[in-house]
């Protein structure tokens, strides 16, 4: 998430009443968790598992809740609860903001998109030509709909992250302050749910077709011309390059890749990231022909023993 007026270093540590390591001008231009950052960004880090992770990452601007060395050209903004501490931002900078109708005066809806009745359309959406977004489809606040897409019904583009830090005897939400945005040429069928970024982008490139049913966790980045079957879930921070396909109930875990034109077949379970033009299968999945042999191998296997 950007900032709109760029914020400095003492601006935002005065706001979290925060003591600081670096010039009180230095430059803070945005916010994003340690998946998506980028040059600018304020992110933070509560485990000594993540220091050097996120003291190496682009963020230029790390909450910390250690005193550790400044690397050059970054800040440090020191709190006893990073999390808490970067969901203030959060919250400061994109509060939720109700609406009272079903299409906001602040969306912008091109020419030619067809909107259902029942639908619901948040603040500060836009939608691109030609659409059409059928019947009880919710479309929150801040999403981005390309030109020539279809949404069916049910579908809710732009929900909350699920990211929560777990506590003595709670789970605290970290707050969603990103986006989804579908580009162009886009299907999306009934019932889908397709998360925005915590603090970056969920981002569904063009062309890419949806089956009903499908779960798109946030800040996923899906490739051009990608095709989903039914039931396909995602979790979050995952990078599907182009021309993927994922068939029915394939489940992909978390922080991972995967190759462009890679084929996976259904009920699959994704665990690591994959390379592309290859087919596969199982859980754990693995290459389709080999698992394929091995399943064949297993039901010969009675036989094996009885020679044994």
């Amino acid at each position: 998430m950007h900032f709109n007026p760029s914020q400095n270093l003492n601006t935002i540590a005065k706001f979290l009443n925060a003591e600081y390591d670096g010039k009180p001008d230095f430059a803070i231009t945005g916010i994003n968790e340690i998946h998506r950052v980028e040059k600018g960004d304020i992110t933070f880090v509560d485990h000594p598992k993540y220091y050097d992770k996120a003291l190496k990452s682009k963020a230029t601007t790390v909450i910390i809740n250690k005193k550790v060395a400044r690397p050059n050209g970054k800040a440090l903004i020191y709190s006893d609860d990073p999390f808490r501490d970067f969901v203030k931002i959060i919250k400061k900078f994109r509060s939720f903001e109700s609406s009272s109708k079903n299409i906001s005066d602040s969306a912008v809806i091109g020419e030619g998109t067809i909107i259902q009745p029942g639908a619901f359309i948040g603040n500060n959406v836009k939608i691109g030509k030609n659409c059409l977004i059928h019947a009880n489809v919710s479309i929150y606040d801040h999403s981005v709909i390309g030109d020539n897409v279809i949404i069916h019904s049910n579908t809710v583009i732009g929900s909350d992250a699920f990211y929560y830090k777990r506590r003595t005897d709670y789970l605290d939400k970290l707050e969603s302050g990103g986006s989804a945005i579908i580009e162009n040429n886009v299907e999306i069928g009934a019932c889908c749910t397709i998360d925005r970024g915590v603090t970056h982008n969920t981002l569904i490139k063009s062309g890419t077709k949806m089956d009903n049913q499908i779960h798109i966790g946030h800040d996923t980045v899906i490739g051009k011309n990608c095709l989903f079957a039914a039931q396909v879930g995602i979790s979050g921070c995952v990078t599907i390059e182009d021309d993927v396909i994922l068939w029915g109930q394939v489940g992909v875990q978390k922080d991972l890749t995967i190759g462009k034109a890679a084929v996976v077949l259904g009920q699959s379970g994704i665990a690591k990231s994959l390379k592309g033009g290859v087919t596969y299968f199982g859980s754990p999945v693995q290459e389709a022909k080999q698992k394929m042999k091995e399943i064949a191998l297993l039901k010969d296997l009675p036989k094996i023993i009885k020679k044994i």
